[in-house]
């Protein structure tokens, strides 16, 4: 079994790094998960994966040591079994309002008798190993997304469900949920104060933390925080941002 060395980190308190995979390509995949993250999520919710790209992607990130995680497009069973069964070492799970959500979405991930992963899947284990079914359930790294103002007012019951390892906050739904899509979010008192309540909720429950970030700035500044599993940005953004600053310099 190829262990998930991010959720080994996580346990042992420590602070880690990702970022979103957007292309939808494999190639971009394979390149970023040679860069040292310590994992990746491949995003099959706003971003253009189909089912091929997204498993040629967890096996393109699985040799590296970076742990491949993939984003659902909603928490449906269905959805977690089909990412799990690439041999992806863990999910993200979008807009997650309550408790019994968090505690679906745990499930779902993981084998009887601590879930209700159904056994099936051909791909995961020979990718992994002959103890893939007896080992896999504590490898996965089930994280679950806040991302509405109504889910904040309910951040205790989600961070405390059983089988959720990582509370993540997902910013700009956040925001939108808000009333402050298109503002300058990030710097808004209240926008700020439900992040905090997120977090204090999840040190409070032993669960860590995370949020997308869009600047290595930030990530440092959330992890002073105590932020343990922070996203700085994705593959997409780094293309923009670099060919945006050549096209600068040059035209300069």
């Amino acid at each position: 079994m190829i262990p998930n060395q991010a959720l080994r980190r996580l346990r042992k308190g420590e602070a880690t790094v990702g970022a979103w995979l957007g292309l939808g390509s494999p190639y971009a995949a394979a390149l970023m998960a040679r860069m040292g993250f310590d994992w990746l999520v491949v995003d099959t919710e706003h971003s253009p994966f189909g089912y091929d790209a997204m498993a040629q992607s967890v096996m393109a990130i699985l040799p590296t040591g970076t742990a491949p995680l993939v984003r659902v497009p909603w928490n449906d069973l269905v959805w977690v079994k089909l990412a799990l069964d690439t041999g992806a070492l863990g999910i993200v799970v979008p807009m997650v309002m309550s408790g019994e959500e968090a505690r679906r979405a745990a499930e779902a991930a993981r084998f009887p008798p601590r879930g209700i992963r159904s056994v099936g899947a051909w791909l995961g284990p020979r990718l992994h190993g002959e103890d893939y079914l007896q080992a896999i359930d504590e490898e996965i790294l089930v994280v679950v997304q806040i991302e509405h103002i109504r889910a904040v007012e309910r951040a205790e019951e989600i961070c405390t469900a059983e089988g959720v390892d990582v509370v993540f906050i997902g910013p700009n739904d956040l925001a939108s949920s808000m009333g402050l899509r298109g503002t300058d979010f990030r710097e808004n008192p209240a926008w700020e104060e439900a992040v905090q309540t997120v977090l204090r909720a999840a040190q409070q429950a032993g669960r860590p933390v995370g949020m997308m970030c869009m600047s290595i700035e930030e990530a440092l500044q959330r992890r002073a925080q105590g932020f343990q599993f922070l996203a700085v940005a994705s593959d997409a953004r780094y293309i923009e941002q670099m060919a945006r600053e050549i096209l600068q310099r040059w035209r300069a």
